[in-house]
């Protein structure tokens, strides 16, 4: 790479930002970043504050290296001595910031190199950042998506311009990808760190479950039905609880749908492997707990409001089906109801023996009836 020169750099602005799609104010922004990296390239150290300004009118540029006022100065990079700080700022006094101004008007091969590494990677991640924006919106949104790479604990998916992560905690268990094809995809949230913003996708989430059902019910658009909670290990099982707005309307068969139609719907989406339990929401806590163990017949429910527990009575032939698998029956229908579920067996209560009449006591009592 030849040297760089400042005034074609900054003719290249606008040119920069057309092609890229980008505001003339974030292209000055990343070449202004890349000059301060080439001129601590050429003569600065890595530790130093330094900022640049550009200035398209006369194709110049200033650099501005900072250095903190200090009694007894240990860095020469970032601190200088009073003394020598009112050289620069007659009123400078300790603890202050002072800048020193340089003019550029080129840089070296390898500051040029350095320069360019950086304009490169700041274009990306602005493009990347003008793509994003247009997600703001569809946060919280299930969108169609096509699988562009697969690696060991995230998935990359492409949408539209823009590339969304699935992370392995966003993903359904036991649900394998492959490059090519296309899922949906719940938009889950936008996030920025040093590395700029990333689009982050679930398909393991509640949210997405709730997404699918609201696009097969419409009755949740009219408001004669609606989804009161749900509780989720993705690829295993979901549970469900659902209520009715509209007297005579049963929620849980308008969520499941004429021969499971609507429920089959949803589930073809997240895999067959994971259950849909859909339960009626009731605001009677014991009546609601009852229904979130289903399919578990309970005997009796002991609650502790304050506690936020429930001591839950089954009978012995029901405990493993309150319980589930690994405990998972019993650990969604703690998180659909909010309460900390125990199940315990129901002791049956031994029958009542009828006193048995002496046998001379009936005899003499048929004689006198007899007599009468």
């Amino acid at each position: 790479m030849e040297d760089l020169n400042i005034k074609q750099l900054t003719l290249a602005v606008r040119t920069i930002a057309e092609e890229k799609n980008l505001p003339e104010e974030t292209v000055m922004e990343v070449i202004e970043q890349a000059i301060a990296a080439a001129w601590r390239r050429d003569n600065g150290e890595r530790e130093q504050e330094v900022r640049a300004e550009l200035n398209v009118n006369d194709g110049t540029a200033k650099v501005y290296v900072q250095r903190e006022v200090v009694e007894d100065p240990i860095n020469d990079a970032t601190e200088i001595s009073l003394e020598d700080a009112k050289k620069l700022k007659k009123d400078a006094k300790l603890e202050d910031v002072i800048e020193e101004e340089h003019t550029v008007t080129s840089f070296g091969r390898v500051a040029a190199q350095t320069a360019k590494q950086v304009v490169l990677q700041r274009l990306r991640e602005a493009e990347r950042e003008v793509v994003l924006v247009e997600f703001e919106d569809k946060i919280g949104t299930v969108v169609n998506g096509m699988v562009q790479r697969v690696e060991p604990r995230v998935v990359r998916v492409e949408i539209n311009k823009a590339v969304g992560i699935l992370p392995q905690s966003e993903q359904i268990q036991g649900e394998f990808y492959s490059v090519g094809q296309r899922i949906k995809v719940f938009i889950k949230d936008i996030e920025r760190d040093n590395r700029g913003p990333q689009l982050i996708l679930s398909r393991g989430n509640e949210a997405f479950v709730e997404y699918l059902f609201r696009q097969e019910v419409p009755e949740m658009e009219t408001g004669a039905v609606e989804i009161k909670g749900i509780a989720r290990e993705a690829g295993r099982r979901t549970k469900l609880a659902v209520a009715s707005t509209v007297p005579g309307v049963d929620p849980v068969g308008t969520f499941v749908g004429g021969h499971g139609t609507r429920v089959n719907a949803v589930m073809n989406e997240i895999g067959d492997q994971e259950k849909i339990d859909i339960v009626t929401f009731d605001d009677n806590v014991d009546t609601y707990i009852r229904n979130a163990l289903s399919p578990a017949e309970v005997v009796k429910v002991e609650i502790d409001e304050e506690a936020k527990r429930a001591k839950v009575f089954v009978s012995e032939d029901q405990q493993s089906i309150a319980i589930g698998r690994g405990g998972q029956n019993v650990r969604l229908a703690s998180k659909l109801t909010g309460y900390e579920l125990d199940i315990e067996t129901a002791v049956a209560k031994p029958a009542e023996k009828k006193p048995k009449k002496n046998i001379e006591e009936g005899l003499f009592a048929a004689i006198e009836e007899q007599g009468e």
